[in-house]
């Protein structure tokens, strides 16, 4: 999420446009309408039961080459492996791993009629059990657990919550396999181990923000303990000094988002959740280099939240939810934002460190993506945002170009080329404009362009009504804002799919105005002017909350392909949540979001917006078909040069002396890991491979390293620091 209130990201309203809807109205029949799965028919209290259908294909339980994918081998010596919970540097080998058992409670009678009709009678045997002390708490389990609406879902450390899902959508959980990949969130979206049809169906997605990145808006109260924290580096750092940062992070990832969260997503209709890390999943460096008072270490917790990335990839494939991974912090930071890691300079292909942060950042995004490149997980990360908000009115567009081509052809030197061959690669548009990106990289493998539509931060005060009508249907809800949102966004994101590609508002928010608890950064300022109203929703009446979803409604409507920002707001220090215009989940309790997205369709044309259509049909080579992978010579021979020839506020003739580092380094390799749960419910051992986190085999380059005997100037605050005037080759003066 940009803070940057000087910039506005798109145009003043343009020319009315009208969306192409491809999905039927909420009132269509869905069995002439909408997918369905026949392997795992949509399940109630009256018909689910704890095994799959018998006649239904079994979950993939073996992994290899049978699947067309390359066959996963040992990672090379050089390599170190990441089991996040063990001790700090020791590298280990998952051998087994203990995984939560998930049991669907039905009263007897309701599985006893669901069962006979479904299951054979040696299922059904192996399903009720024997009452002998086994290592599953007196229960043979055979197969999965599968629940729908209405279903009691026990979760790992024993609570229950009942999963409410109207719209057809089930949740599979199978002990023995925690990568069986038969759920679906709701009736109109492909399962997972279904084919997703970019075009056809459309992504109603909702972002994961400030549980792995923190920012002070999303969980005020962290940084209100601490009120000199403006950022994780400087929160980090205050919480390291009073020996709090691992005991108060680590029960913020265990806590701030939770099973029913994702159970939540799916039963309100949506289908992709966006999940924003660090890179401090993987590592940290404690020498960035020097400044005044000498060796910089970043601060941040290393490596504890990957376990807890890990849990969210097996609850989101139990709901059916597929996951688009966004690496949000790059070393240096990609935006000075608070959101990158450290809030101030941009470092990252900017200034004397610029290409040796961009080197950081390449080894980062290839251990991340062979992990997610598995056959494990890529039906369930389907796509990989590689750096979130590069600015590149600072960075500058030939150098993120070259950037960019090296990591496709990198991460597709891993994955393969074409459909199925890893995550679709999403690029964020720099704050440029989707316009600005028409033709780029033509020819490559599943690129996805990412834009990040907001009001908030166009530097504007934004005080227009919006409460003009206690009917969010009326053409008059919501004032001028839901034709804004259409006419500014519907149009241009039409445009960007035909001449572009795939295009997906990567985050957007209900916040027409810059009013929240530190939205703009601490200690907080806006242009709005009296913002009491806005961070506090339990004082707003009918009139304010219909305003606000006919504002949603378009915005949805406009954008077609989304991810809301975000799922939660954290309370303040007082109780309340201060920011909730970008709240989806107090939005649903609170009645101003929608409780299907489907009803969004046709807004615009509701209210006499019409325009630019897009008839969704891409190019074949950008969904991997023929062609992918085939880059056009022009930007090749333009960008295909690495690192770039020139770097924002280097003098050209300064860059032979660029400080670099050195491809000596060991590699992280990351491991499937999850938390030790106090007080579990029964486990069991997977009968399945768990994957050894190192997808291409043949990937056994070493990483980069700072050269022996080689002073760095301080790497996340080197553009106010001495730049070098000759080449340090580590070699003895």
């Amino acid at each position: 999420m940009s803070n940057d209130a000087s910039y506005s990201d798109f145009p003043q309203p343009q020319p009315a446009f009208a969306n192409r809807h491809l999905a039927p109205s909420p009132g269509a029949s869905q069995a002439d309408s909408y997918r369905d799965s026949e392997a795992y028919p949509a399940s109630s209290p009256n018909n689910s039961t704890t095994l799959l259908p018998a006649s239904a294909p079994k979950p993939e339980v073996a992994y290899g080459t049978s699947y067309g994918e390359k066959t996963a081998r040992s990672p090379s010596k050089n390599r170190k492996l990441i089991g996040l919970g063990a001790l700090l540097g020791v590298a280990i080998v998952v051998v087994a791993v203990v995984v939560p058992v998930y049991f669907l409670v039905i009263k007897k009678h309701h599985r006893s009629a669901a069962v006979s009709s479904t299951a054979s009678p040696t299922a059904l045997a192996s399903s009720t059990g024997s009452t002998g002390g086994d290592s599953t708490g007196g229960k043979t389990i055979v197969g999965a657990v599968t629940g729908g609406d209405g279903s009691t879902v026990t979760t790992d450390n024993g609570t229950t919550f009942t999963y409410k899902n109207p719209f057809g959508g089930y949740w599979i959980a199978d002990p023995q396999n925690p990568f069986a990949s038969g759920a679906r969130p709701n009736s109109w979206t492909p399962a997972l181990n279904e084919t997703w049809t970019w075009g056809v169906d459309h992504v109603y997605g909702v972002n994961l923000g400030g549980w792995f990145v923190l920012e002070p808006f999303i969980a005020p109260a962290l940084f209100q303990a601490y009120p000199s924290a403006v950022d994780e580096w400087s929160l980090s750092t205050l919480m390291r000094a009073d020996g709090t940062l691992e005991a108060t992070m680590e029960a913020h990832y265990d806590t701030f988002i939770t099973e029913e969260d994702i159970a939540q997503i799916a039963g309100a209709g949506l289908n992709w959740i966006r999940v924003p890390i660090p890179f401090w999943a993987i590592s940290t460096w404690s020498d960035v280099g020097t400044d005044s008072t000498g060796t910089v270490a970043e601060p941040f917790l290393e490596g504890v939240c990957w376990k807890y990335i890990v849990r969210l990839f097996g609850w989101a494939r139990k709901y059916g939810l597929r996951v688009n991974l966004d690496l949000h912090t790059i070393p240096g930071s990609q935006n000075g934002y608070n959101h990158s890691g450290r809030d101030g300079q941009i470092n990252f292909l900017n200034g004397i460190m610029g290409i040796a942060n961009a080197q950081r950042a390449i080894d980062y995004i290839r251990i991340i993506t062979e992990f997610i490149s598995q056959p494990e997980y890529k039906d369930v990360v389907q796509m990989f945002g590689v750096m979130n908000e590069a600015r590149m009115a600072i960075i500058g567009r030939p150098p993120l170009n070259a950037f960019y081509l090296e990591l496709h052809n990198l991460l597709r030197g891993i994955t393969g080329v074409g459909a199925g061959n890893g995550p679709y690669i999403g690029v964020h548009d720099g704050f440029q404009g989707v316009s600005s990106w028409a033709g780029f990289m033509e020819g490559s493998d599943r690129v996805v362009l990412d834009t990040h539509p907001y009001f908030a931060f166009n530097g504007q005060a934004n005080n227009q009504p919006i409460a003009t009508s206690d009917d969010f249907m009326s053409p008059d809800a919501g004032g001028r804002w839901p034709a804004a949102a259409c006419n500014t966004w519907g149009s241009s994101l039409n445009t960007s799919r035909e001449q572009f590609g795939i295009t997906v508002a990567g985050e957007w928010s209900n916040g027409y105005n810059d009013c929240g608890l530190y939205l703009n950064g601490v200690p907080g300022s806006n242009h709005y002017g009296d913002c009491t109203l806005w961070q506090d929703s339990s004082t707003w009446n009918t009139t304010v909350k219909a305003g606000v979803q006919a504002f949603a409604m378009a915005s949805m409507d406009a954008l077609q392909d989304w991810f809301f920002w975000t799922w939660k707001i954290a309370p303040a220090a007082d109780g309340v949540v201060s920011s909730p215009l970008w709240s989806y989940q107090l939005g649903l309790e609170g009645g101003w979001m929608p409780t299907d997205p489907r009803t969004a369709h046709g807004k615009c044309a509701a209210i006499g917006v019409s325009g630019e259509q897009f008839d969704g049909t891409f190019s074949a080579w950008q969904t991997g078909g023929a062609g992918a992978g085939t880059i056009a010579a022009s930007f090749s021979s333009s960008f295909g040069v690495w690192p770039p020839l020139t770097i924002s506020n280097v003098d050209p003739a300064a860059l032979t002396v660029m400080p670099t580092y050195t491809a000596t380094g060991s590699v992280a390799t990351l491991t499937y890991i999850t938390p030790t749960v106090t007080g579990a419910t029964t486990t069991v051992t997977p009968t399945v491979s768990v994957g050894n986190g190192w997808f291409d085999s043949a990937d056994t380059a070493s990483g980069v390293t700072a050269v022996a005997g080689c002073t760095y100037p301080a790497a996340w605050e080197a553009l106010t620091l001495p730049a070098p005037t000759a080449l340090c080759t580590g070699a003895p003066a």
